[in-house]
């Protein structure tokens, strides 16, 4: 959305029509949020912006036959090692030379996904936070593997500026800057909530209103995914098994078992209708 609302031709790919429709219809109703309060008093020219930015949007269910024809990649499919480098190793093979390849992953390594490809010095990350149109956060965008070129390194920030967003640069280091900070917080909580210290209600009361957050723990894991959560934490817990910020939880993984992952399944840690 933010891509083809300021000027670039984007082609999104997934893994059916019926996803895609899906996925058009929640870009074409985020547009329109956006314009009324971007084009309050002039409605014309909001009408006119969504028109042009859906005409820069179109999508397709092979990511082969359209990686020929482009010049950025980016990969923003499930938080696993393996199937990202299944999809990079496939597109390495047919997209052209110039073409760079990034990563949307908030805690898989750059360099891991790198090697899956002959393209180390024309890959990053581009790490873009949820909800996208909203935030102006781009983080990892500038991630420089060691293998990550000076050319790549500035394609990625300007790509990064160009899309209207501020990007911050940081090693190939688990979770990045803001991740790395974010979940174990998240954990905590979690960790707070089992010991009975605190309801998890309180809990989150506490964090917006005594620190300023938009969210509490809770409603943010519910937001993002507990099942997203498990994955980081399981892979940085495979990488640093001593470290206590990334021990795993019996409560977190209860949940996952359940399939209760949130707002996107109807319940995680609260309830949704």
């Amino acid at each position: 959305q933010v891509a083809a609302a300021t000027g670039h031709t984007v082609v999104l790919v997934d893994q059916s029509e019926e996803i895609l429709k899906k996925s058009t219809k929640g870009i074409e109703e985020s547009l329109r949020r956006v314009t009324k309060k971007k084009f309050a008093d002039k409605p014309e020219a909001g009408t006119e912006f969504i028109e042009k930015t859906l005409k820069n949007l179109t999508t397709s269910t092979d990511a082969v036959g359209v990686v020929h024809s482009t010049d950025l990649v980016i990969e923003a499919i499930v938080e696993n090692q393996e199937i990202k480098n299944e999809l990079f190793k496939t597109l390495d093979k047919f997209a052209p030379e110039h073409t760079i390849f990034a990563s949307n992953t908030s805690s898989l390594q750059i360099t891991q996904l790198a090697n899956s490809t002959t393209r180390q010095d024309r890959f990053g990350g581009l790490h873009f936070f949820n909800p996208v149109p909203m935030m102006k956060l781009v983080e990892a965008s500038v991630i420089k593997t060691p293998m990550t070129s000076q050319k790549t390194f500035e394609s990625l920030v300007d790509f990064s500026k160009a899309v209207g967003k501020s990007p911050v640069s940081c090693k190939d280091t688990p979770g990045f800057i803001v991740n790395r900070l974010l979940v174990p917080y998240m954990l905590e909580a979690v960790r707070l909530f089992e010991r009975g210290d605190a309801s998890k209600e309180d809990i989150d009361v506490a964090m917006k209103l005594g620190a300023g957050y938009p969210m509490g723990p809770f409603e943010l894991l519910d937001y993002v995914g507990l099942d997203t959560t498990k994955y980081i934490i399981d892979g940085w817990h495979a990488l640093e098994p001593n470290n206590p910020l990334f021990a795993p939880s019996p409560l977190l993984n209860k949940l996952v078992e359940e399939k209760k992952l949130g707002r996107k399944t109807g319940e995680g840690f609260y309830k949704y209708k």
